[in-house]
């Protein structure tokens, strides 16, 4: 008789436990979504997103270029404009200079010298785009009486009229760079790179700390 009663409560109250089970199960449902968001936000927040000059729209000048003679040397990155003031600043850049920029990219420095100096410029790209960009900043700025881009191999062009030149390729290419430097180059050139020294193949004279990077100086010395 009692197992008779018991199934007969059983089958009443199933259907209301079932209900509140699945209420219950429901229940938690938003506060796990919650939760997901939230991890899903703060490893959002804890996640450093890097820009690259790899990324980002194709230069408007690429149209119609024809590609370099040789793969560059190095991926552009530009100079921030801080630490071009800087550079020309630590070169002692002056009226009557002539300052080189080797991989010179858009031409932002010695677009600056001539703005800033009125001294002349040439810079050096391998990179027929860079040189296509330069030429319109150039103009844009108001100086291309004073600047001159070149599409070149900064290995092979010649140097020799420079008094400034600057830099801003890396440590290993400046090393292989010191022959010609020296060899080409007057007594008293000035040589400024951003970022990357010349190893223990040339002691810097000064360096300097600017806008998170280091910038450095080298003089070409008497023979």
């Amino acid at each position: 008789m009692k197992s008779k009663k018991t199934l007969i409560a059983l089958a009443i109250c199933t259907p209301f436990l079932l209900a509140c089970a699945d209420k219950a199960v429901n229940a938690y449902e938003p506060a796990n979504g919650n939760a997901t968001s939230a991890a899903a936000n703060e490893d959002d927040m804890n996640t450093t997103h890097t820009v690259t000059a790899a990324i980002g729209p194709d230069s408007p000048h690429a149209e119609g270029a024809p590609p370099p003679s040789r793969e560059p040397d190095v991926i552009y990155v530009p100079t921030p404009e801080p630490v071009v003031d800087a550079m020309l600043n630590l070169a002692g850049v002056k009226a009557g200079d002539v300052l080189y920029d080797l991989g010179s990219g858009d031409g932002r420095i010695p677009i600056a010298a001539a703005q800033r100096f009125g001294v002349r410029g040439v810079g050096i790209d391998i990179n027929p785009v860079r040189v296509r960009e330069a030429n319109a900043n150039a103009e844009t700025a108001g100086v291309t009486n004073l600047v001159t881009f070149k599409e070149a191999d900064l290995f092979e062009e010649d140097i020799s009229e420079a008094s400034v030149v600057t830099l801003y390729l890396l440590q290993s290419l400046n090393v292989k760079l010191r022959p010609k430097l020296l060899a080409e180059l007057k007594p008293g050139t000035r040589i400024v790179s951003h970022a990357f020294d010349m190893a223990d193949q040339w002691e810097p004279e000064q360096t300097q700390e600017v806008d998170g990077t280091r910038i450095y100086l080298w003089t070409v010395p008497e023979r």
